[in-house]
């Protein structure tokens, strides 16, 4: 299982959310870049990345330092997320090394714009789905749907997608742990893999999230627990490993 480290970009910074609540950020460094390597020189083997200005703006705000960290970082799979509403944005970030780009708001919107994605940008494209109280929310979390988590997921089962990153908002930043079983039910309804996000705050949540592995649960990323230190990188990596 892997660790991932997430660096959220909001006006050049790296910053978390409680909530995704744009306006109760906390930031933890003006140098992204150098944040980036901070994690890659604490083990980490995917970044997280996600354009929070981008997520409102429904286009990349932050992509020049999206490129400067996969450019320095050729080799290091990163994802990205925030504000990925067309496939000329997809193309921008492949061309640029980016290893996946995460599909949210759109997903929602338009999810035959996930299956052009997937045909043109195979083995590129994982779905973002971010609920609350297992209902999709949309646009940088400010409009919540009526579509069910469960029942998106399922739409792209045969989708050709890498994987689903499934976040809880009431548990995200909040250091409140992760919310396993809905994680789990996630991965068994859709049969994708499936990355847990939002609330990962110590080593017992990853020794939780271990015990669904074969629900398909490849993954946890997490931001404020490892800019706090109530989670070290590398140990969450051993243990998850072990």
């Amino acid at each position: 299982m892997l660790i991932i480290p997430a660096i959220d970009l909001k006006d050049g910074k790296c910053v978390r959310l409680q909530q995704g609540r744009m306006e109760d950020d906390t930031v933890f460094s003006d140098d992204p870049v150098g944040m980036a390597s901070h994690w890659v020189e604490q083990g980490a083997r995917r970044l997280h990345l996600v354009d929070l200005n981008g997520a409102f703006a429904g286009e990349p705000i932050h992509g020049d330092i999206v490129r400067a960290i996969a450019a320095k970082y050729p080799d290091l799979p990163i994802q990205i997320g925030g504000g990925i509403r067309s496939l000329a944005t997809i193309q921008a970030y492949v061309d640029a090394g980016v290893s996946w780009v995460i599909i949210g708001t759109k997903a929602v919107k338009d999810p035959q714009f996930v299956i052009d994605a997937c045909k043109q940008f195979p083995n590129k494209i994982i779905v973002g789905i971010d609920a609350k109280d297992g209902w999709v929310a949309t646009d940088g979390w400010a409009e919540v749907s009526q579509v069910k988590a469960e029942d998106l997921a399922k739409q792209f089962a045969q989708a050709g997608v890498s994987a689903i990153v499934y976040t809880d908002i009431a548990r995200d930043g909040m250091m409140q742990g992760v919310n396993v079983p809905a994680t789990a039910a996630l991965a068994r309804a859709c049969g994708l893999p499936v990355i847990a996000s939002g609330g990962v705050t110590n080593l017992d949540d990853i020794t939780r999230l271990k015990t669904v592995l074969n629900d398909g649960v490849i993954g946890a990323i997490t931001g404020r627990a490892i800019y706090e230190g109530t989670l070290n990188l590398a140990e969450a990596q051993h243990l998850a490993d072990a």
